[in-house]
């Protein structure tokens, strides 16, 4: 197991190294980042300044070393006071004239705030999972129960009207189904139901401090689990149906035990164990459905904050972004490859 867990560990760095040299050199040459920052007037002096601050006056490949290594949680430094307070580490081996250190991976600021990056992304990204894991949970239970109901209706109308319905919620993008709700729940119903066609989870009160509103999360939360319940109750239904099927199930019946004990204490126990990863799987594809439920909702998570920032060329906060999103796949891939190995006994976990 522990070597298991290493290759995937290894295998999500190497995957993040990937990303950080695509999404590098993908923004570098898009715009003159201190011009960005100080303005089209801004005087040469100062532009050159700025551009040797942030080392845009060295070779292309030693600005990617230098990325790489502001980016790193473990990092080579000179230790000097404006490193010590800038990158905030924690020292852990002289070299030379350089000192290992470990800290928090450094995004730099943002163009337009001149704010860390860092601190932009963090105020965003639990806006964002708790988006993610409240459309999961919805999706989950609404999923599970019609496969169940699908399963013990076989080929009857109620099955196949289930079916239908599950096949035109996976052929709807999210952002439709986020358009289509918040047109019909939050502006027109909007009196009736109470719901905001628009809102974050934290909005400013008249008095500017911050209050949590949570049925601002009810129809983004909708509109990211749709397509995931759709997968859901198909596989609910052919999993239920398979396990029905099995011997056990027929002794548990002649036992004489109750037909809903059978289904949910055996039968659907056990159904659940592909459904359950499918369900992790899909977590990281929600993350990433996210990003177009926010615009449309105007939900300030990751995914508004990097389309604003594309669109406003702040081009940290969106390179942050992307390595945050990255991170969040990596994580939650291992997550799943792992709890796959343990869920179910045909997957080896010595490979």
């Amino acid at each position: 197991m522990l070597n298991f867990i290493a290759k995937r560990i290894l295998y999500g760095i190497l995957v993040l190294y990937g990303v950080i040299t695509i999404v590098f050199f993908l923004f570098n040459g898009l715009g003159d980042p201190a011009r960005l920052t100080q303005g089209q007037r801004t005087d040469v002096a100062t532009l050159d300044a700025v551009r040797k601050e942030l080392g845009l006056d060295k070779p292309l490949l030693v600005q990617y070393g230098m990325y790489l290594n502001d980016v790193s949680p473990i990092s080579f430094h000179e230790n000097t006071d404006d490193n010590r307070s800038k990158y905030n580490y924690t020292p852990l081996l002289p070299l030379g004239g350089k000192t290992m250190v470990a800290k928090r991976p450094y995004l730099r600021y943002s163009y337009q705030s001149k704010r860390q990056v860092t601190e932009i992304l963090m105020e965003a990204l639990p806006k964002t999972i708790i988006l993610g894991l409240s459309a999961i949970i919805f999706a989950s239970i609404v999923g599970i129960f019609f496969g169940v109901i699908a399963s013990l209706n076989q080929f009857n109308a109620v099955d196949n009207s289930i079916l239908v319905t599950s096949i035109l919620g996976i052929s709807q993008p999210s952002y439709f189904s986020g358009i289509i709700l918040a047109l019909i729940f939050g502006y027109w119903l909007g009196d009736y139901t109470g719901l905001n066609y628009t809102g974050s989870l934290y909005e400013l009160d008249d008095y500017g401090n911050e209050k949590l509103v949570l049925k601002n999360l009810i129809l983004p939360a909708i509109a990211l689990g749709i397509r995931p319940i759709a997968i859901i109750v198909q596989l609910t239904r052919s999993t239920m149906l398979e396990t029905l099927s099995q011997d056990y199930v027929r002794t548990a019946y002649a036992k004489g035990l109750g037909k809903w004990t059978v289904i949910f204490k055996h039968a659907l126990r056990n159904a659940l164990n592909p459904v359950i990863t499918t369900i992790s799987g899909w977590l990281a594809s929600i993350l990433a459905g996210a990003y177009f439920i926010e615009i449309i909702f105007d939900y300030k998570g990751l995914g508004y904050e990097t389309i604003n920032a594309l669109n406003t060329l702040d081009f940290p906060v969106a390179m942050g972004a992307i390595l945050f999103a990255a991170v969040l796949f990596v994580v939650v891939n291992i997550f799943v490859d792992i709890l796959y190995g343990i869920l179910d006994p045909r997957v080896s976990v010595k490979n």
